[in-house]
C-alpha cells in the first residue's frame, strides 16, 4: 500500500526526460528536460510570448529543493531557474511546493519574471480533491480550484481546475472568461 501511494504522482526519473506545453493568455511553450539525477533537470523551453508578441528560448534548470515522503503523504519543494535566449539580464526565477495525500492536495508558487519588455511576477495557489482514489496505473483526477495572479493585470483571478494522469501522462485544464483557457501537459519517457 505504501508503494501504491508514493507511485500516484508522476515524478522525474534519473535519466528520463520530460516534454510539457504550457498554454493561457500571456503565453504558449513547449519545454523538453532531461533529469540526470532525481534532484535535478535542465532543459529548453520555446515561448510565445503573447503580451509582448515575442518569441525567445528558456534555457532552464529545475531543482528538488526538499521532498518528503511519509506513509500517507507526499511534499516537494522545487526551485528553478531560466535565462532568456534575449540576453543574461532576462530571465526568471521560481519556488513551487505541494504536499497531496492520495485525497488531498495543496500547492503554490511565485515566479519572477525580468524580460525586455518589463519585469512581473507571477503566484499562484491551488487547493484540490480526488473524487475516487484509484489504484496505481489507474486514471487519476483532481477537482481543484486555483487562485492566481500576474502582476501585468490588475487582480487575482479564481477558477476551477481538473487534472488527470495516468502512468506517464498528466494533463492540468482550468477555465475562466477573463483568462480563457489555462493548460498544462506533460509526458514523462
Amino acid at each position: 500500500m505504501f508503494a501504491l501511494e508514493l507511485a500516484a504522482r508522476p515524478i522525474s526519473y534519473s535519466g528520463g526526460s520530460t516534454v510539457m506545453a504550457f498554454s493561457n493568455n500571456m503565453q504558449d511553450s513547449v519545454y523538453y528536460h532531461y533529469s540526470p539525477n532525481h534532484r535535478l533537470s535542465l532543459g529548453v523551453e520555446a515561448v510565445n510570448n503573447k503580451y509582448t508578441d515575442q518569441n525567445y528560448t528558456y534555457w532552464r534548470a529545475t531543482y528538488l529543493l526538499n521532498r518528503k515522503n511519509s506513509q500517507h503523504s507526499q511534499r516537494n519543494v522545487y526551485l528553478e531557474a531560466g535565462i532568456s535566449s534575449q540576453g543574461s539580464n532576462q530571465g526568471f526565477a521560481s519556488v513551487h511546493y505541494d504536499w497531496e495525500t492520495r485525497r488531498w492536495f495543496s500547492g503554490f508558487g511565485v515566479k519572477r519574471v525580468s524580460d525586455h519588455a518589463t519585469d512581473y511576477s507571477e503566484t499562484f495557489f491551488k487547493v484540490g480533491i480526488a473524487p475516487y482514489l484509484g489504484e496505481y496505473g489507474d486514471l487519476h483526477t483532481w477537482l481543484l480550484l486555483k487562485r492566481k495572479r500576474d502582476t501585468r493585470l490588475e487582480h487575482w483571478l479564481t477558477y476551477p481546475v481538473l487534472r488527470f494522469f495516468k502512468g506517464n501522462f498528466f494533463m492540468e485544464i482550468g477555465y475562466k472568461s477573463e483568462i480563457e483557457w489555462d493548460t498544462h501537459l506533460m509526458f514523462r519517457f
